[in-house]
């Protein structure tokens, strides 16, 4: 929710159906039992029953586009998206796919991965669309061999079979047969991704797929593997359609109007594969491939498909609406696009800063009188993905809200903190080919255990909702035993560092104090030094303007410090980036806070020394 404006005027938001969810408590013991009064509706057994509702009921209307090589919209309708599921699936039928052999998706967002991946649900094959930086950016391929050898896929889709060739000789067995949109890889076994097409003959495809239903295993996505190896959650087609069935009934607006999304967020993640592509899918409307992401090199895509798009929602990260707020603030053009019919802004993945919240009220405020809803909510891959939205009554930075409908909520005591625990249709059975860990995730009643530290907004009134507090494994204890909550700390810091921060790592266990690894914005933090576009990140971390800053910053954050549990003693902006293929970084771009620790432990131990030259500490 948006924050309340000054001079304690309720601001004015543009119309939109939003549930407002009254919840159920229970106290039992020590757990607290939440859930929505408002039950979860009736919800198709499978999510391709939506593909063919809006192929009879709106055969033109498009569903999916993206840009071609010529600049122009190449679109799908609904009628041609049957057409070609139901052909590329019978094709299939012929690679002996199951769920023991299932298709492996290496390539990103693009048409043909959407069509593949419609077709094995067809089929009810399992398929599972894996990061392309395991194959692209990484060098040594753990990742994506753990993932072949887990999965043993019967078939493997890419692209561009050039682009992926070294990481498939490297990780595939020579039998896996692969299908490319182009391209070949010499000495395997290929197949063309247009020759699936045309098929008219689709009995058995269709048999296969009147055989599937709601425990059918839709895909596999794999975790981020923040601590370990990542982990396949297991995604059914009821998880699926009861999400969206849950997010329907709470945004309303989704039903009223065929929502129009121009999205970029990969679709090998939940948030943009389950949660965005489902929002299109299952409420009939448009999916925009945007090729571009929040980063300085590709941004200018994302801006160039608003200029031309009128999306109805706009889900993006934190750093999206970051980079978007600063291009609505100066172009008009791009206002009068984006403005036009948008109903509902939302943001996952991390917190959003609040300096960013208050420009993107201003900017909505002067060109529309009004503001745009901004929500957000807790959701994990293993709940595919939402659990609580911001539906509440409250308006402040970490809140979650309250409980969807079908989502039922357990807080318990662990190391401190009180765990988020969910249970409902939308969560996972398990993790594939994993019984250990899939039994060590779920409690005596069934509750999947997320590791999310919840809190109540207000004690007093715990019928307003929830606040996220951190994940329990990141906290720690000082060496004096004072205990530190990693995630409030660390986004009180990113926020407050705002724009010249991207992430921080708290460091360290068993110290006397906390240090902070910053890693910076390098571009904002180049132009604060007044260095040249040219200037290495050594010479713009090491400008006067610069360090001056971190130290104002850790004295404006210790004067607000409520003990030695958030007073920081040093800070140090890291030149060099997290990395991929060490582990420290997720393929979603989220720090791996342990990781980190481990493998700068040397440098940790200098800086405590105050043997590192790039130690700062505070100004006073």
């Amino acid at each position: 929710m948006n924050s309340q404006s000054s001079g304690g005027v309720e601001p004015v938001y543009r119309p939109v159906s939003i549930g407002q969810s009254a919840v159920q408590l229970r106290q039992d013991g020590q757990a607290l039992y939440m859930q929505a009064l408002e039950p979860l509706q009736a919800y198709p057994q499978r999510l391709l029953d939506r593909l063919l509702r809006w192929a009879d009921e709106r055969p033109q209307q498009t569903f999916l586009a993206r840009r071609g090589a010529d600049g122009q919209w190449q679109r799908i309708s609904y009628a041609e998206m049957l057409g070609r599921v139901r052909s590329i699936a019978q094709g299939l039928l012929g690679f002996d796919l199951s769920v023991e052999r299932p298709l492996l998706i290496l390539s990103g967002n693009d048409l043909e991965h959407l069509q593949v991946a419609c077709a094995a649900l067809y089929l009810g094959v399992p398929y599972c669309p894996v990061s392309p930086a395991y194959s692209l950016v990484a060098q040594d391929y753990t990742k994506l061999e753990h993932i072949c050898m887990l999965l043993q896929p019967g078939l493997v889709f890419a692209a561009d079979g050039q682009a992926f060739a070294r990481a498939i000789e490297t990780v595939l067995p020579a039998a896996t047969p692969l299908l490319l949109t182009a391209g070949e890889v010499a000495g395997r076994e290929c197949h063309s991704f247009a020759s699936l097409l045309g098929v008219e003959a689709c009995n058995e495809a269709d048999a296969a797929f009147a055989a599937t239903g709601p425990d059918s295993i839709a895909k596999f996505l794999f975790t981020s593997g923040s601590t370990k190896l990542p982990k396949a959650v297991i995604t059914t087609q009821r998880m699926l359609c009861a999400n969206q069935q849950m997010l329907l009934q709470t945004f309303p607006v989704f039903g009223e109007a065929p929502p129009v999304l121009v999205d970029w967020l990969p679709w090998n993640h939940t948030f943009g594969g389950s949660h965005n592509v489902g929002i299109v899918l299952y409420n009939g409307g448009t999916l925009y491939i945007d090729d571009g992401k929040p980063t300085p090199q590709h941004f200018a895509e994302t801006l160039r498909n608003l200029r031309e798009i009128s999306p109805t929602a706009y889900l993006t990260v934190p750093k999206g609406w970051e980079e978007l707020v600063a291009a609505l603030e100066v172009d008009a053009e791009l206002r009068d696009m984006f403005f036009a019919q948008i109903k509902l802004f939302f943001f996952a993945g991390a917190g959003l800063s609040q300096a960013v919240w208050d420009r993107l009220d201003a900017v909505a405020e002067a060109h529309c009188g009004e503001r745009i809803r901004m929500m957000a909510g807790i959701g994990m891959t293993e709940t595919s993905p939402s659990c609580t939205f911001t539906t509440g009554p409250l308006a402040m930075a970490g809140y979650v809200g309250l409980p969807a409908p079908g989502c039922e909520v357990k807080l318990v005591p662990v190391d401190g903190k009180l765990e988020g625990r969910f249970r409902g249709p939308h969560v996972m059975p398990g993790y594939w080919r994993s019984p250990e860990q899939s039994a060590a995730v779920f409690d005596e009643e069934g509750f999947y255990c997320s590791g999310d530290a919840l809190k109540l907004a207000d004690p007093e009134h715990p019928e307003w909702g929830l606040m996220f507090d951190g994940r329990i494994a990141e906290d720690f204890k000082l060496n004096t035993g004072v205990f530190v909550s990693v995630g409030p700390l660390r986004t009180r810091v990113i926020m407050a560092g705002a724009p010249y921060i991207q992430d921080v790592v708290v460091t360290a266990p068993n110290r006397e104090c906390i240090g902070l690894l910053v890693f910076p914005q390098l571009p904002a933090c180049r132009e604060l030094a007044g260095l040249a576009p040219d200037a290495s990140a050594e010479q713009v971390l090491a400008a006067p303007r610069v360090r001056a800053w971190l130290g104002e910053l850790l004295e404006h954050l210790n004067v607000h410090a409520t003990g030695s549990a958030s007073r920081l003693a040093w800070a140090c902006l890291m030149s060099e980036p997290p990395s991929l293929d060490k582990g420290e970084v997720t393929d979603k771009g989220s720090l791996n806070q342990r990781v980190i620790l481990s493998c700068r432990a040397e440098r940790i131990e200098a800086l405590y020394q105050g043997a590192d030259p790039q130690r700062v500490t505070a100004e006073r």
